[in-house]
């Protein structure tokens, strides 16, 4: 209703009757003419999908090359934080103008940046100096060095960045290889060039100036970095000028064309190309078509022609002359200049539109052409450009529904909020565009709250922008590596790990050496692994960590062979783990007699294996002194006493029940004997878990600290406290000292502090905190979560390494433990992990492999085939670490052919299957 009020006011029109009845023909005459150019929610919907599937196809490897949106990836990985800070200069190719520019960043706790800029004209010639490529980027070059000396910077070595806003493929930050020109450029012997070589090329000819070209960024993802510096949701880029494109901030799991699936990566999605393989057809007019034919670049960009405003003013004219040749405007009468291409601009058709003056813009727009407009024609002629305008804001608003579509989606969330940064003299200069384009956008992505942030100086503070980021990148970089260097360990560190386990091994089996030697070589007194004939009932219990089992297991031999399993899980209380040794034993009676009451078998007398997982000196298979207590235990009373003996003396006390306590054995022991009943090549047993130790059978010859020289028995290393005497201190990083320091037994078990399951994640937060000291994390700030001891634990290790998981769900975690983690976060969390769980599969990789060469040895063959029976959860749940493992043998024991077999319930069964073998060896030495 407005215009009817505008025309009355500019005199235009007469009565309010003949007003109407004019625009209604006008307006009606025109709609008819150019009905295909009014789209309507369906049809844009219809587009949104298709450009949908466009995006897919333009991510991914085998369709890209097929796809008409680009995708390209800009290797612009992180958004700004707001702790940038420097001086920056950028350059700005790709419209009217080249511009110059010097960005200073501050973060003095105000987080600002100043420009100032110099505007340099591009000759559009085909014939001038700017004909060649390096012509063109001579030319930059003297502009840049002007800009300097005006700014007095030429003394200055500064970073440059470099806004160039023509499609180009990137492998890198700051490479680029031109794929075609677009808008009105068509420089020769530029295609296939690497934009970014020829500038340095032309820098390098003026001595007098140090710049280093640092970035290539698009003026889209110029756009959004300049926007996401004032608001950090901002993760799209709008381009609406004289060309059209977008950026936006994508899962580097959908890039296919780049390797690596952590984090995200700004893509250049190029629009302006989509429809160029016939998409859009359908919706194209024949004056989209008239118009595309006269272009530079006929078939190219075929949406930006529909969107951007160096077309719109020709589709005008093109709409104007054909109306007009038909007789429907200007009685009939074309002038010379609506006969000339490029006579209606962009600025005429903002111009008609305008709330108040624009039909009197429009008489006198029509008049300059030379045409005699009526006061019809005026009415006509404005409504022509208000459906070329608005059909472009639809199809922008389309495509870029479908981009927030997309980022909803990767986020996985109902309704999302977020900001998309807009540069372009369309935008800005259009009277009703903008106001279109938002409305058009809600109603087509209702669940997407958006936020439309103008640019200002978008493309070449952006590229300093862009800039500033891979400097503090950078930056952070060098620190994280420094922080995580001492965990990658070479193969030669490795291989020196291994020869000190060796070293350590013999000490620990010879008498003289025995007594301090941090590998402690244990005796077992377990002679012989299973044979198939073992047979009856036996109790087994299982001490090793913060619960405990009581297990029933029937064992039958023959033809029929198996072993049946029923089993209790009871929980120690920390206040019994670190209280008396007495109130610990009196403990796992009490569940011991619950299991037998549970079971129905109270009054059984059945023979027992006690699977005690803590460093034990043995004296016989029954008799097993604590050496010292592990993984959180502390019940004092203990240490130097006979375990068999207390659990005999609580059970005593209780006066309940009796039990035959056959063998006491430890985990790997149990480990072992549980595959060896599958595979009797099971020589070794290895513990992964809350603690980390490896048995493995020995040649009697071989251990003088037992008398007798026949047959084997079970060596139970306790190699957790391998490195106690400073062997491996070199190895060790200020984390690992922190960890040990806040240790229950500070100097002990270090081997195991570096590889087992109870310590890892208190190492990872130890590093975590560094980081966020150093500024390198959750923006410096360290939660009250993250200052607890043992808040994070090993099972988030697992679940932030899994593959499976996309950053999100690992940021999730991070939530969970109270940590309030940016993308960019979670990807360095995800990599500290990484560093602390590899280092351990390594290491215990190494001390395995001097094991397997041991016995590869012992056994004078050249190659030694060998089963090593494995349990723990670190082994089993960590997604990477039995691998990791597994290579690490393989590369330090070449010779030897390890298999690895996981263990099923290796501690419980084992134990059994223990007692069973000392029951039959025992009834055969009787015989």
């Amino acid at each position: 209703m407005y215009r009817r009020r505008e025309w009355c006011e500019n005199g235009l029109l007469g009565s309010q009757a003949s007003l109407m009845g004019l625009y209604m023909l006008a307006s009606y005459r025109v709609d008819r003419y150019l009905y295909h150019m009014r789209l309507s929610d369906d049809v844009l919907l219809d587009v949104m999908a298709r450009f949908q599937a466009e995006m897919v196809k333009g991510l991914g490897k085998d369709t890209n090359p097929t796809a008409t949106v680009k995708m390209l990836p800009t290797f612009v990985r992180s958004l700004p934080d707001g702790s940038e800070k420097g001086d920056f200069l950028a350059v700005d190719l790709g419209g009217s103008q080249f511009r110059a520019h010097q960005v200073k960043v501050s973060d003095d706790g105000k987080q600002s940046s100043q420009l100032e800029s110099k505007f340099y004209p591009t000759p559009k010639d085909p014939d001038s100096v700017l004909s060649f490529l390096m012509q063109l980027f001579d030319y930059v070059a003297d502009c840049l060095l002007d800009f300097m000396e005006t700014k007095n910077l030429k003394h200055k070595k500064l970073p440059l960045g470099f806004t160039f806003s023509f499609p180009c493929k990137q492998t890198k930050l700051e490479e680029g290889v031109l794929l075609a020109w677009t808008k009105h450029f068509k420089v020769r012997g530029a295609q296939d060039t690497d934009v970014v070589s020829s500038l340095r090329k032309a820098l390098q000819k003026h001595k007098d100036i140090d710049l280093d070209v640092l970035a290539l960024v698009n003026d889209t993802v110029g756009t959004m970095m300049t926007c996401g510096y004032d608001d950090q949701r901002c993760e799209v880029g709008l381009i609406i000028g004289t060309g059209t494109n977008a950026c936006y901030m994508e899962e580097m799991r959908h890039i296919d064309l780049v390797e690596g699936d952590e984090g995200r990566m700004c893509i250049n999605t190029e629009w302006g190309a989509f429809g160029d393989d016939g998409a859009l057809d359908d919706l194209r007019t024949e004056f989209d078509r008239e118009l595309d034919l006269g272009s530079l670049n006929p078939g190219k960009q075929l949406f930006e022609k529909m969107i951007s405003s160096l077309y719109l003013g020709e589709l005008v004219r093109l709409i104007l002359l054909k109306m007009t040749k038909e007789g429907l405007l200007f009685n009939g009468k074309a002038s010379t200049a609506l006969l000339t291409k490029g006579k209606i601009e962009m600025k005429h058709v903002s111009a008609m539109e305008k709330y108040k003056e624009g039909l009197s813009n429009t008489k006198e727009i029509l008049t300059e052409l030379n045409l005699f407009p009526s006061e019809e024609d005026c009415i006509a002629v404005q409504h022509v450009c208000t459906i070329v305008s608005f059909r472009s804001a639809n199809l922008c608003a389309a495509a870029l529904a479908a981009i927030l579509t997309r980022l909803r989606e990767n986020k996985k969330l109902l309704r999302m909020r977020t900001t998309v940064g807009i540069d372009g003299g369309l935008y800005k200069t259009h009277p009703q565009y903008a106001k279109r384009l938002h409305k058009v956008v809600r109603r087509l992505v209702p669940n997407c709250d958006v936020r439309f942030l103008l640019s200002v100086s978008g493309s070449g503070k952006g590229a300093a922008m862009v800039t500033a980021v891979a400097y503090r990148l950078a930056a952070q970089r060098k620190q994280i590596d420094a922080a995580l260097a001492p965990f990658l360990l070479s193969l030669e560190t490795l291989r020196e790990v291994k020869n000190k386990m060796r070293t350590e091994l013999e000490y620990g089996l010879k008498r003289e050496t025995q007594a301090s030697a941090t590998v402690k070589m244990l005796p077992t007194y377990v002679c012989g692994t299973p044979d198939g004939t073992e047979k009856g009932k036996f109790l087994a219990l299982d001490l090793g960590g913060t619960n405990f089992r009581v297990l029933l297991v029937k064992i039958r031999s023959g033809r029929r062979r198996s072993v049946q399993m029923y089993n209790k899980i009871f929980a120690i209380p920390l206040e019994i783990m670190q209280g008396t040794g007495e109130e610990l034993f009196d403990h796992i009676v009490q569940c011991i007699a619950d299991f037998l009451e549970y079971m129905g078998i109270k009054g059984a007398r059945l023979p027992l294996g006690f699977t005690f997982s803590f460093p034990c000196r043995q004296a016989s298979i029954d008799k097993g002194t604590l050496v010292g207590w592990t993984k959180g235990f502390k019940a004092t009373d203990c240490e130097g006493e006979d375990v068999v003996d207390m659990l005999r003396e609580a059970i005593r006390r209780r006066n309940e029940f009796d039990l035959d306590i056959v063998a006491v054995v430890n985990d790997t022991v149990g480990t072992m004997m549980t595959c060896g009943y599958e595979d009797p090549n099971c020589e070794i047993g290895l513990i992964a878990g809350t603690g980390s130790n490896v048995c493995y059978m020995e040649d009697m010859k071989n251990i003088e600290i037992v008398e007798g020289n026949e047959g084997k028995m079970c060596i139970n290393t306790e190699w957790g406290g391998f490195g106690d005497n400073g062997c491996i201190d070199n190895i060790r990083t200020k984390y690992d000292k922190e960890v040990d320091e806040g240790s229950l037994n500070p100097g002990k078990q270090r081997y195991e502090k570096m590889t087992s399951g109870m310590y890892l994640g208190e190492i990872v937060r130890q590093i975590l905190i560094d980081l966020t000291k150093q500024g390198l994390l959750f923006r410096g700030q360290i939660s009250e979560s993250l200052r607890k001891r043992g808040i994070f634990e090993t099972k988030f290790l697992s679940q932030i390494e899994s593959d499976r998981l996309a950053l999100l769900q690992v940021r999730r975690i991070l939530q969970q433990l109270g940590l309030d983690s940016t993308c960019e976060d979670s990807i360095i969390v995800k990599e500290v992990c990484g560093a602390v769980s590899r280092r351990a599969a390594q290491l215990c990789g190494a001390g395995l492999a001097a094991i397997v060469e041991k016995k590869r040895e012992d056994r004078g063959v050249d190659h030694l085939q060998i089963t090593v029976g494995v349990d723990g959860t670190l082994y089993k749940l960590h997604p990477h670490f039995s691998r990791v493992l597994r290579e690490t043998v393989k590369e330090l024991a070449p010779q030897c052919d390890v298999t690895f077999m996981l263990s099923e319930d290796g501690s419980g069964k084992g134990a059994a299957l223990i007692t069973a073998v000392a029951k039959r060896l025992h009834n055969v030495g009787q015989k």
